[in-house]
């Protein structure tokens, strides 16, 4: 086998591990399904570009998180004048009981998205069950830090989330 092809190889587990986990990071940040896709792919494609730069330093997941956590982060910079949180509408037909279980999804997500940039990645790395150590590592603060940090987000989300419940 070339290494062409070890590499596409490699890539596409890459793509396979991470791609939902990516693209729930994704929405955290945008609150938006479409705009989650885009970044998706943007992310895989900027992998792709750089994946011979990858020297395993790092574990591979770290690397991917830090692509998609600076995708995303230059993403909304470029739109935060134009921002706004469009959650999609579930699709019509869905039974009660697992549309119900979209919408809470949806509004978690959107909540998250009222986060700063940092809080939002670490709870969303969070979500993903990404351990302690790597989120620390990836947003470059003490795991003691995190701990206190991943308190007060929790805080934070509880407070957003009881917003919308009066509603």
């Amino acid at each position: 086998m070339t290494t062409h092809q070890n590499q596409e190889t490699f890539f596409k587990e890459i793509y396979n591990t991470y791609s939902p986990k990516v693209h729930r990071l994704c929405l955290g940040y945008t609150g938006n399904a479409m705009e989650a896709d885009d970044l998706l792919q943007e992310v895989f494609i900027k992998a792709w570009q750089n994946l011979d730069k990858f020297r395993g330093d790092s574990k591979i997941s770290t690397w991917i998180y830090r692509i998609a956590v600076n995708t995303c982060l230059y993403h909304l910079r470029s739109q935060k004048n134009k921002k706004s949180v469009d959650i999609d509408k579930t699709v019509i037909g869905k039974e009660e009981e697992s549309e119900d279980k979209e919408q809470q999804i949806q509004l978690l997500y959107k909540c998250i998205s009222e986060l700063s940039e940092s809080d939002r990645l670490i709870i969303t790395l969070l979500l993903e069950e990404v351990p302690y150590a790597e989120i620390a590592t990836i947003t470059e603060i003490s795991e003691g830090n995190l701990r206190v940090k991943i308190h007060r987000i929790k805080q934070q989300l509880s407070t957003i989330y009881a917003k919308y419940e009066r509603i």
